[in-house]
């Protein structure tokens, strides 16, 4: 059994929050990643569209279970 971990950056956006933005980078991700474990906000940021907030951004470190045959 591994007690390997894996530790990927992702960026997610959102137009509504960024707990949207950190889901939509988590559910995209784990199309394609397996034991997605945890994650950790690096990094938040924004745009700004006309004097308010359009878009919503994080970045992200996740980390995940390696699969050890």
């Amino acid at each position: 059994m591994s007690n390997t971990y894996k530790m990927v950056t992702l960026i997610g956006t959102s137009p509504e929050s960024y707990e949207a933005a950190i889901d939509n980078a988590l559910k995209d991700a784990s199309v394609s990643l397996r034991n997605l474990s945890w994650f950790e906000v690096v990094e938040q940021r924004g745009r700004v569209h006309e004097g308010r907030a359009a878009e919503f951004q994080v970045k992200i470190q996740v980390g995940f279970k390696v699969e050890v045959s």
